[in-house]
């Protein structure tokens, strides 16, 4: 099969990709390399790819039309799996410009060509961060998700209502995808897992925001992208809820739209999730703590009921695995 795989470079697209071809697809991959960190880790995972057969990416910016369009030609595609996005809630206040650009333009743009030469199946990477804050806990596919806390939650949300207007209006199955808290090998160094193992080893201070009285539904990078090999094949298609879903579906009644939370639904403290660190690394932390940040929730907390009914699966790496396996990687990537 053949797949259209937006930031492969990145954390999530490189993991989804490297399965792909480990199982005899083909990855036409999409990457602009933006310097938000480090090219170089970027570079690196990129060359991973580049090893296998199969794998053919296009090095351009989702916000150039035209180059993105170039990119399509080399369709038809059995999918095509946006995860391509400026992500962080923290950098959103300091860079605002740079979500519009590549969050809601690019989205933007993907969603006019699949439009322009039609998709078997759009799935479209979103974040728990569209809840926001709220009480109800589990989230659920079904609350409201229109009241963001922070610039990068609501360009998220503006591309989900994108979504579905493009999939009402011109019949394209689609499955937006919310993620929870993702984190494993390979990981970005904006997140919380990498700062902290980083600050650890060095004997640096961390910063603990809302002295990690937080709760997080962390998953790790194996069940999000088996979850998503999994929902693959399963484009919604208006009308057709199964019976054994029923009405717990988010299918639309209006599009072949649905959406889907990928976690697991076990969340953990923030400062439990240190002491891991602590433990993997064999040493204590520097604790700094700190207020909440602004654009921060408190909680996040997968209802996984749909994801399962619908695949047989749900995220269930405990991080007394996941951590380690992260250190694991960071030690040996750092040669520390």
């Amino acid at each position: 099969m053949r797949y259209l795989v937006t930031g492969t470079a990145g954390f999530i697209g490189f993991w989804l990709a490297r399965r792909l071809l480990d199982r005899g697809d083909e990855v036409v991959g999409v990457d602009s390399f933006t310097p938000y960190y480090d090219v170089d880790l970027k570079e690196r995972r990129n060359a991973l790819l580049a090893e296998r057969q199969g794998f053919r990416l296009h090095r351009i910016d989702l916000a150039d039309f035209g180059a993105l369009r170039g990119a399509w030609r080399d369709g038809p595609f059995d999918a095509v799996i946006h995860l391509a996005a400026q992500a962080g809630v923290r950098y959103s206040l300091q860079n605002p410009r740079a979500y519009i650009g590549s969050n809601v333009i690019g989205s933007f743009n993907l969603l006019e060509l699949a439009r322009a030469h039609g998709v078997r199946h759009l799935m479209i990477a979103s974040t728990s961060s569209v809840y926001g804050v709220t009480e109800k806990q589990p989230f659920e596919e079904s609350d409201r998700a229109d009241r963001p806390v922070s610039l990068y939650a609501a360009t998220k949300t503006a591309v989900e209502a994108m979504a579905h207007a493009y999939s009402h209006l011109f019949g394209i199955p689609t499955t937006t995808l919310r993620f929870f808290t993702v984190y494993g090998p390979w990981g970005r160094p904006d997140m919380a897992i990498f700062r902290f193992t980083r600050g650890i080893l060095e004997g640096a201070p961390i910063d603990i925001y809302n002295r990690g009285r937080m709760r997080r539904d962390f998953t790790y990078v194996d069940d999000i992208v088996e979850a998503v090999l999994r929902l693959a094949p399963l484009a919604p298609e208006l009308g057709r809820t199964s019976a054994a879903v029923g009405a717990a579906d988010s299918l639309s009644p209006v599009a072949p739209y649905r959406v889907v939370n990928i976690g697991g639904g076990h969340p953990v403290e923030l400062l439990a999730f240190v002491e891991e660190i602590e433990r993997a690394v064999g040493r204590a932390a520097l604790r700094n703590y700190l207020p909440m940040a602004a654009g921060d929730v408190p909680e996040t907390f997968a209802d996984p009921r749909l994801l399962e009914t619908l695949t047989g699966y749900r995220p269930a790496t405990p991080i007394e695995v996941g951590v380690p396996a992260f250190v694991s990687w960071y030690r040996d990537y750092y040669g520390i």
